[in-house]
Parts: structure tokens; sequence; C-alpha cells
């Protein structure tokens, strides 16, 4: 929790408005930053020539990348706009990040099937997803119960990066364990129900009015159900909530090594192999990107790239000597 009683009383406004707990953390530290750069002078004291200095340090000083640096710049259009209600200009004049985008890290088949042999067994049917189903972290980690379509091998993605909803395929060998962990779920909604301080699982705001009974319905909860009930910071009710992204991702972690791969592994590496394998299947690209739900095809190309760098249309002429 942020010592600053300012900051705080951001944290309770992004609450207010359902911004979810991670983009709370990351306005909280871009605001943070902002506020020390400028020698802790208060928001209310700066406007536009503030924000593009410090826009402007980040790419000068500190090389981010532009993703990085668009993040920074959405907190505070957040900060003025809804906080201290004096909107930025919408004409900032600050140096762009011209840092070009990494080429995504891939797995070899190979190596994909070495990691998943490895792979933590409490964490293996997350990991598993991410791979089988191109699923973000995050995506993944949210899904709910009734998000798993069986009968037509799917699961439905809602409110996905950009808050786009889609339909991924659900991999055949994946649902006898999906279905053996609905049924640890239901254990652990049995016990929960049998709380008297059990206030059900999280819904959006909307969702917990329109359906009141739903937050204690099997349907709407966690598929990857934390072990441990834990207090809501929203309102300090008893909850169960998903696992802790950070298990996941150590898993992955922890895998790669074990499975001797030399490369960086996260769990976005698992979704990038997923692209990347699917068009190596002769994958249409189209379909590629309505799986992935990019908005922008030149997105989805990158995966191509790979291809075509990675030697498989190209002869090297070393090859020809």
């Amino acid at each position: 929790m942020p010592k600053s009683m300012f900051l705080n009383m951001i944290k309770d406004e992004m609450y207010k408005l359902r911004y979810s707990k991670r983009s709370i953390k990351a306005y909280l530290k871009w605001i943070s930053s902002y506020i020390h750069f400028h020698q802790k002078k208060h928001p209310n004291l700066m406007h536009d020539r503030e924000v593009e200095a410090f826009l402007s340090h980040l790419v000068l000083e500190l090389d981010v990348a532009a993703a990085t640096q668009k993040s920074a710049l959405n907190a505070l259009v957040f900060l003025y706009r809804d906080i201290i209600h004096q909107p930025l200009s919408f004409k900032l004049n600050f140096v762009k990040s011209t840092r070009q985008q990494k080429l995504p890290i891939v797995l070899t088949t190979d190596e994909m099937r070495n990691l998943l042999v490895v792979v933590n067994a409490q964490q293996k049917l997350a990991v598993s997803i991410l791979y089988a189903s191109g699923l973000r972290l995050m995506e993944c980690i949210r899904l709910r119960v009734q998000d798993i379509d069986f009968d037509f091998k799917s699961i439905r993605v809602w409110n996905g990066k950009g808050g786009k909803h889609r339909v991924v395929t659900l991999a055949e060998e994946l649902i006898p364990p999906l279905q053996q962990q609905i049924t640890v779920v239901k254990q652990y909604l049995e016990a929960d129900l049998l709380n008297p301080e059990y206030s059900g699982v999280y819904l959006p705001h909307r969702l917990r009015h329109k359906f009141k009974q739903a937050n204690r319905s099997i349907q709407w909860q966690y598929l990857f159900a934390s072990s441990r009930l834990s207090t809501d910071p929203e309102d300090q009710s008893l909850r169960r909530h998903h696992i802790d992204a950070s298990a996941v991702q150590k898993a992955v972690r922890n895998a790669a090594k074990k499975a001797s791969i030399p490369k960086t592994v996260t769990p976005h590496t698992l979704r990038h192999s997923f692209a990347t394998h699917l068009l190596q299947s002769g994958a249409d690209i189209r379909t590629v990107q309505d799986q992935l739900g990019h908005a922008d095809l030149r997105t989805t190309q990158i995966y191509t790239h790979i291809l075509q760098r990675g030697g498989n249309s190209v002869v090297s002429p070393l090859s020809r000597l």
C-alpha cells in the first residue's frame, strides 16, 4: 500500500472506477515516479510542460521502449483527467521512443515438449493452456469455470487486451485435466459456502448487481482458484481469488532451466511459440490473428518474419558452396 495519502486516494478512486489491480499498481508506480522526478512537487502545481519533461526523460535517460513510455503517458493522462480534473493537452511535445520491438523468442517443438515434461505439476495445466491456446498470462489465470466449452472444444476469453472478447481453440488432450481442475474448484466452493465470512468470488460491478447469487455459483468461480482465501482490498470482504501470476512465471522459468533450454523463457514465450507453430503447420495468418486477438494483422505478421529469418524460405549462400 502506498505511504502517500495522495497516492492512497488515487488507489481508492481507481477501485471505484473498476480498474484492475494490475493497472492500479502500474499507474501508481508511474505517478509516484513523475512526482519524484520533479522533486516531490504536487501534481496540482504541474501540467503539460512537466509531463513532457518526464516523458522525454524516460527516453533520453532511461531508454525505455515505446510501450513503456505509453504506459507512463496513460497513467498521467488518468491523473490529470480523473483526479485533478485538468486534462492534458492533446498535442503534448515530448521525445518519443524509437526503440524497435524485439523479435519474439520462440521455442522449437522439441523444446516445448521437454518443458511440459518437467514443469511443476501444480502449474502444468495453466502452462499447457498458454501454449495450447495462445493465451496471455492474465487471460489464462482469470478464466472462470464457465469459460471452458467442452462441447465445442473452445475457450472464451473475456476482456482481453484492449477489452476485446474472443474464442480460442481448446486442445482435446487438456479436457481430462480441466475436468479434474473443475472438480477441485467445486470442492473449494463447497467448503467456502460453509464459512459464514465468505463473500463469494469477485465479480465485475455490473454483474454483481445483475446476478446477485452468481458469486456463489460454480460457473463464476476462477478456474485456477487460489488454495487460500484472501481479503479483497476493495471492500475488505473474504474471497477466493485466482492464483498469482508469479506462480506461473516461476514455474515456466524453472522448467526452462530444468529442460536446459538456452533461451530466456517467459509465459509470453509460449504464446509466441503457439503462433509460430500454427503458421509452421500451415494455418492461415488470419486464423492466427483471430486466435491471438490481434486488432492489426501487422502485429501477427511478425511471426512470419521469424520463420523467414530462421531460414525456412531463404537458402544461405554457404549451403551452395
